[in-house]
């Protein structure tokens, strides 16, 4: 099962001297004592990972000054590897607040709880094996974040991206790459990305691979949404233009303005449109922010023909990349998200992935919710008489709420999605 992230009880305390104590014996003693380990958990901040109602890993962590210790972290056997990770992370989140420079940790050797921090961000700090990870957001900078109704996202979002193996690669070599590692962009003459454009049918995933992209890079993720920017006293141009100005004060950040054809579709002369003057302000904001390195500013459309040309001109955007439907290898791994573990054996996924062909991300999503959702209310109808083989999800099931499913993009607009890579794509 997959293990369940809360906050540090009382009543857990036995089992986290017993996690102690099992460190301690296999040798890599805890460097905190047990009785500071309690002491922080009581007086702390402290976290814990239960499967069952069973703690299966701890993460306690204390804060001085401007950095956060993590005085005690451990996983028990066996336990799910996505453990670590989400338990970190909720520990960071816990103490992000107190304005935080760094999370550190100190360990006496190196095993499976300290690979487990080397794969969650902490970096080796020679010649005594200290673990840290830089917080994303300084303390001068939470305020702005907040102001600007920016968020930290969860790391891994990356790798919770199913399948959509071509996309990962060229988004990974366009944009990631050239902002995590400047210096090897550098070496091999490559200008890291200021501004990106995505374009494609609805419900492809083109604000998931937005936020997978700021967690890849571990960048706050600010998003504009041009209807409530409307609603700024100085209307959405001048909405535009101090948002734009304070997000100018973030270090880093990941910029994303979906639907972006609401404020820059094409501007037509005279009369001048009511949304002309917006979409010079956004030209213009766009220019500005290409002056600023450590930002990236992702745009997504589902018309990219309906945007002004003057937008998508070289010297604006960096890229326009199409996201299309999943291929076959996307939909199996979509699929596999999607159908339990407990199940997944006795379906037959290759069908699935048949019968899928033509579908978003999200209508697969749609369709395995509520083939589970209709096998829990058939269990739930306690018929004495049905076996209880007959409850259990089957392919069947799956097929049938693929049947209910209406596809969200039609022959018509993947035919169109076509003509548009041709026309307009810039990778």
């Amino acid at each position: 099962m997959r293990p369940r992230v809360r906050d540090f009880h009382d009543d857990d305390l036995d089992s986290i001297v017993r996690l102690w104590e099992a460190a301690y014996h296999r040798g890599t003693p805890p460097v905190y004592s047990m009785a500071e380990v309690i002491a922080s958990c009581q007086q702390d901040h402290a976290m814990v990972a239960t499967v069952d109602d069973k703690v299966v890993a701890v993460a306690v962590g204390r804060a001085a000054h401007a950095q956060g210790w993590v005085v005690f972290f451990d996983v028990a056997p066996g336990t799910d590897s996505s453990a670590a990770g989400l338990l970190l992370d909720a520990l960071e989140r816990r103490m992000a607040p107190l304005g935080l420079s760094k999370l550190s940790v100190l360990t006496s050797g190196f095993d499976e709880a300290a690979t487990a921090l080397s794969d969650n961000g902490f970096e080796v700090r020679d010649p005594v094996r200290y673990l840290e990870r830089p917080m994303p957001v300084q303390r001068r900078e939470l305020d702005l974040l907040k102001e600007v109704g920016g968020r930290i996202l969860p790391r891994h979002l990356w790798d919770l991206v199913s399948g959509m193996r071509q996309e990962k690669a060229m988004l990974e070599q366009r944009l990631v790459t050239p902002l995590a590692r400047p210096e090897l962009a550098e070496r091999f003459g490559v200008m890291p990305p200021h501004a990106v454009m995505l374009f494609g049918p609805p419900g492809t995933g083109k604000t998931t691979f937005a936020k997978a992209v700021a967690s890849r890079l571990d960048w706050p993720f600010v998003e504009l949404f041009p209807s409530r920017l409307a609603d700024s006293p100085g209307g959405l141009a001048g909405a535009l233009r101090s948002s734009f100005e304070a997000i100018a004060d973030l270090e880093h950040a990941v910029v994303f303005i979906d639907e972006v054809e609401e404020i820059a579709s094409k501007r037509r002369g005279d009369p001048p449109s009511p949304t002309q003057g917006v979409t010079n302000e956004l030209l213009k904001q766009v220019a500005e922010f290409r002056d600023h390195e450590g930002r990236l500013l992702v745009c997504a459309t589902n018309f990219v023909r309906s945007l002004d040309a003057a937008f998508l001109r070289h010297g604006r955007f960096d890229y326009v990349m199409p996201i299309g439907l999943p291929d076959a290898d996307a939909r199996t791994a979509i699929w596999g998200r999607y159908i339990p573990g407990a199940v997944i054996g006795s379906i037959d996924v290759a069908a699935l992935t048949e019968a899928s062909t033509g579908m978003t991300p999200a209508d697969i999503e749609y369709a395995a919710r509520r083939a589970s959702q209709d096998a829990l209310e058939r269990a739930l109808g306690g018929d004495p008489e049905r076996s209880e083989i007959d409850t259990e999800l089957s392919t069947a099931d799956y097929l049938t709420a693929l049947a209910a499913t209406r596809a969200t993009v039609s022959p018509e607009a993947a035919s169109e999605f076509s003509e548009d890579i041709e026309t307009y794509a810039r990778l």
